[in-house]
């Protein structure tokens, strides 16, 4: 198969320099006007498609890849987490899957952070009374908007991948004392480093935790690992954070804690139903939400698109994708 002569369907637009790129080397169509494909559309690629580079919003389940046609070999995913994609039945279609780790880690963690400084000091609430008039602010005042440092608190990081660790990075630099859950302990060498203290179990360190930030990915495993439960055994004190997936938290649970004071609030990049949220997250000046804008920077999109152009290449050429997702992975 050559690689100049192969057809790659791209379901999103991405940034110039990318997709100037897929058109020099490949057969690309491109999606100029950045309208989500349809489900009808995602099944019209599959059939025709030798490559196909969806994103996460769109979902290649069983039912759309039980169409693919026989040159579809590679989904390359712009994007780190697949839970879009029905993984055992492309593996049993001989698909390959790839996606782009790692060039993400820095700028998720860079919004984790800033998540956990603006929820506990009320930085969203205080620039929103500034921008709609409001006749409260008179000046200074020694009990205005009075929220909660974070120097010397307990974060309970749940997920200690790159981005749990990177998260932790910047989190002991700003004096708070790290924890963590994860599926295993990480290296000695790294928990040192971090002065980390490791959990076997979650019950028990979201007990414990002052904030509590999410940062594993999604899978059958995590769907609701946070559940209603979970959520019941923090502090009414704490606050949650979650870069993510939303699917890892029950939301009406989360909206519901938070709405009877039995959460101190959150800060949230990732819904559970996107691009709905939950209307009482969108009313509480106790919450803090995004719109999915974690790994939003020029450099990471480019260098998203970079490891897209260099897993098709490679496999067009004959050879192993280098970033090839095995289920057993997730």
């Amino acid at each position: 198969m050559a690689s100049d002569r192969s057809l790659v369907i791209v379901t999103r637009k991405l940034p110039d320099v990318v997709e100037t790129r897929l058109r020099e080397l490949f057969d690309a169509r491109l999606n100029l006007d950045d309208k989500p494909f349809s489900r009808e559309e995602l099944i019209e690629a599959v059939k025709t498609a030798n490559v196909l580079v969806p994103t996460v919003t769109d979902r290649i389940d069983r039912a759309v890849l039980s169409q693919a046609g026989p040159d579809l070999k590679l989904i390359a995913q712009f994007g780190t987490g697949v839970d879009n994609i029905d993984l055992d039945t492309a593996r049993n279609r001989s698909i390959l899957v790839t996606n782009t780790p790692g060039v993400l880690t820095e700028d998720t963690a860079d919004m984790t952070m800033a998540l956990i400084i603006a929820v506990p000091r009320r930085l969203a609430e205080g620039a929103a009374l500034l921008r709609d008039g409001t006749d409260e602010w008179h000046g200074w005042s020694p009990t205005w908007m009075l929220g909660h440092r974070i120097y010397g608190k307990r974060l309970g990081i749940v997920g200690m991948g790159r981005v749990g660790q990177a998260v932790a990075r910047r989190a002991k630099a700003f004096g708070l004392q790290i924890h963590y859950h994860n599926r295993r302990r990480v290296a000695p060498d790294v928990e040192k480093a971090l002065e980390a203290t490791y959990w076997d179990s979650l019950d028990q360190m979201l007990a414990r935790m002052d904030i509590i930030s999410i940062n594993c990915p999604h899978t059958p495993a995590t769907y609701h690992l946070l559940s209603a439960r979970r959520l019941s055994l923090m502090k009414p004190t704490a606050y949650i954070v979650n870069t993510a997936r939303g699917e890892v938290i029950d939301e009406n649970a989360l909206a519901r804690m938070i709405e009877n004071n039995e959460l101190a609030g959150a800060g949230l990049d990732v819904f559970e139903h996107e691009p709905a949220v939950n209307p009482k997250l969108l009313r509480s000046n106790k919450v803090v939400v995004l719109p999915h804008m974690g790994s939003a920077t020029v450099e990471g999109r480019v260098d998203m698109g970079e490891k897209v152009i260099i897993n098709i290449k490679t496999f067009l050429d004959g050879h192993a994708p280098p970033d090839r997702v095995h289920p057993a992975m997730f």
